[in-house]
């Protein structure tokens, strides 16, 4: 039976995501003055983009939302006067709201006025809130923070600090952040994982039966113009980057016409969207499940014969419009081969920003297009390659047991963010020890699908492929009463959806020694957990207070049920006894979850500045982590003193050890000598 599927083309290339960073189009500017000993003044400078405007300080009831500059009380530090317009704005009869409203174009400046009346120096941080418009549309209010570095009435400058720059009176902006910078830098370092892998399937991709057949097929089409090599070796060229045009161009056109269209909100909120909704990802189980089944046989996936008989037709006219019609060809003929590793390649690689996706897409296609263009360039290497046989079929069927294992884990995410309990973690590895069972006893030929060839006898390299297997399997299974298994810890469920857990039963032991004696029970516990028997809280504020209580540091963890580096770290990082110890001991730990669909009662609802009204645990969370750190990649870890201010630069994906110990301890002596200091 033949499916044909058109829709899924446009389905699976239509996964992508995009990672939130503010933009607007006003950016802030700061300076500072000094007008005498411990006197100075603060001048902001917005620049505005045409044809946007941005309206004065108001106020404005029942108006619009004006510019508001909001100073922290900070001991040592007096305001003089209140914040002032270096220029009046201009004015005009708004009949919106049927009132006359001031606003500036291109440029506005303010200034505040301080003393300081400490003998050492200060920090002064302030935040500004605005909102712009042009003739056509007005954007939600936007918040930008300000950081001043003012000397003390002795001379003194005041102590370096995490979000400041060194010698410096003025505040970065959130992109010049070093913490943030750090957090980029970190991230940047997990898109290489991505990279590898996408360089394997690509590579893998070759040896489906789909694509295989397809290899003489390119060597007798290029074949036919084999007298004139410089042209051949041009064409070769223009075939290779035609496959990778093919699979990346779409990709990308997809996610930056939405991005144009809805801006980078729009873009965050459909990568979360598909990411942790139960829709999404069960959808993309059902997919998975649905490519396991036809290639066992139980059907195949075709795409229209017009379709691919049209193309095929115009690769006969030669020349450059030939040659792309071959490489389209290519691409429509394997797709059913390629389709699910294409999906989960763009599926994986939306923990990343708007360019990972179409990296990694473009990574997997230049490596798919690789051969290809060299049997184009040297036909004769195609006499070294095996023939087309039944083993094609038995890839095939190995994609099978593979797509069968990786579909889980998008069932896994839909039932972790929404708390549905139907997949724990010992379910799912019952379900993989079964899988690769079966995957052992089919390379050993106990199990044959419709399409297998008959082999009498167990040929050594099915007998390694088996031996390997059923290693794997014998590894998995310690993993049903508690074993780490580190080695996939970000594609198994947590640990504590373990109904019995004997490893952490064999180290509870270690978990007591927590220097405070004072249980903690904290809200959101009965459904959010910590790894490893840590404590701590799922709440900012509830988790600030206790610091603040205890006198301790704290320790933020960014993090989600869907975020695969976050398991990562947890099992690989946080597992290391020094680790542990430092954030059992000295750490304030406050977990919170940006993708958790727990709806809160009416009481913890949050409003943005905007007037959206933001329900769940996950959507509060990823607000504050971008309004707060202009950041909205998981794991993001944050330390900051039981006052909020931040300790150190901020950390990110990174599975070195000793480097995230120093990160830790740098937090910890940095909060000491504030401590001492008071």
């Amino acid at each position: 039976m033949k499916l044909k599927l058109t829709f899924l083309v446009a389905f699976i290339l239509s996964v992508f995501s995009a990672k939130a960073q503010i933009e607007e189009p006003v950016t802030w500017s700061s300076k500072v003055t000094e007008l005498s000993a411990g006197e100075y003044e603060l001048t902001m400078t917005a620049t505005i983009e045409a044809p946007w405007y941005m309206y004065d300080m108001g106020p404005y009831d029942g108006g619009p939302n004006p510019t508001v500059f909001t100073f922290s009380e900070t001991p040592g530090v007096e305001l003089v006067g209140k914040t002032e317009p270096v220029k009046e704005a201009e004015r005009k009869h708004d009949a919106s709201f049927n009132m006359e409203i001031g606003h500036y174009a291109d440029s506005a400046s303010f200034i505040q006025k301080v003393k300081v009346t400490s003998a050492s120096g200060v920090i002064l941080r302030a935040t500004v809130e605005w909102q712009t418009c042009n003739d056509d549309t007005c954007l939600p209010p936007m918040e930008h923070d300000f950081v001043f570095r003012l000397n003390g009435t002795d001379g003194t400058a005041p102590a370096d600090n995490a979000a400041t720059t060194a010698n410096s009176n003025i505040a970065p902006t959130p992109t010049g952040d070093p913490a943030i910078l750090q957090g980029d830098l970190n991230e940047e370092k997990s898109i290489w994982g991505m990279i590898v892998e996408a360089i394997l399937w690509g590579f893998a991709a070759l040896l489906t039966p789909c694509v295989f057949p397809m290899v003489p097929m390119t060597v007798s089409f290029f074949m036919k113009g084999s007298d004139n090599k410089a042209r051949g070796r041009m064409m070769a060229s223009f075939y290779g980057l035609s496959i990778i045009a093919l699979y990346t161009l779409p990709i990308a056109v997809i996610i930056f016409i939405t991005w144009i269209v809805g801006g980078d909100a729009v873009t965050a909120d459909i990568f979360n969207w598909l990411s942790t909704h139960w829709i999404p990802n069960v959808l993309f189980f059902l997919i998975f499940m649905f490519f396991a089944a036809s290639f066992f046989g139980a059907f195949e996936i075709v795409l229209p014969s017009w379709l691919v008989n049209k193309s095929d037709s115009k690769a006969d006219k030669g020349g450059f419009i030939g040659t792309f019609f071959m490489a389209l060809t290519l691409v429509l003929v394997s797709f059913s081969c390629t389709g699910p590793i294409v999906g989960s390649i763009l599926v994986q690689s939306t923990q990343g920003e708007v360019w990972q996706p179409i990296i990694t897409m473009l990574v997997f296609s230049t490596a798919f297009a690789l051969p290809f263009t060299l049997f184009a360039f040297f036909p004769s290497l195609l006499k070294n390659l095996p023939k087309s046989g039944g083993w094609l079929n038995s890839v095939k069927v190995v994609l099978g047991f593979v797509e069968l294992a990786l579909g889980m884990k998008f069932l896994s995410v839909a039932d972790q963010t929404y708390h549905w309990g139907i997949l724990d973690r010992e379910v799912y590895l019952a379900f993989w020890i079964v899988i690769f069972t079966l995957l052992g006893l089919y390379f050993l030929g106990k199990i044959k699908f419709a399409h297998d060839s008959d082999t009498p006898y167990v040929k050594v390299k099915s007998l390694f492929l088996a031996i390997i297997t059923f290693a794997f399997v014998v590894y998995l299974i310690p993993g049903m009463w508690g074993a780490p298994l580190k080695a996939l810890s970000g594609y198994l469920p947590p640990m504590h959806t373990l109904d019995f857990n004997l490893y952490d039963q064999q180290t509870s032991g270690n978990s007591n020694n927590n220097s405070n004696s004072e249980k903690i029970t904290a809200k959101y516990s009965d459904f959010l957990h910590l790894p490893h028997n840590l404590e701590g809280f799922f709440d900012y504020n509830e988790g600030m207070a206790y610091a603040k209580k205890v006198g301790k540091p704290v320790f933020i963890d960014f993090t989600g049920h869907g975020c695969v580096n976050c398991r990562e770290m947890e099992a690989n990082v946080w597992a290391d006894p020094r680790v542990l110890d430092i954030l059992r001991n000295d750490y304030v730990i406050i977990a919170l979850y940006v993708d958790d669909k727990k709806e809160l009662p009416e009481s913890d609802w949050v409003t943005t500045s905007s007037g959206k009204v933001l329900k769940t645990i996950g959507k509060i969370n990823a607000d504050f982590q971008a309004k707060r750190f202009n950041v909205n990649g998981q794991p993001y870890y944050v330390l900051l003193d039981n006052d909020g201010e931040m300790l150190a630069p901020t950390r990110g994906y990174n599975l070195d050890v000793n480097g995230y110990i120093q990160f830790l301890e740098d937090g910890l002596k940095k909060y000491k000598e504030q401590q001492q200091n008071k």
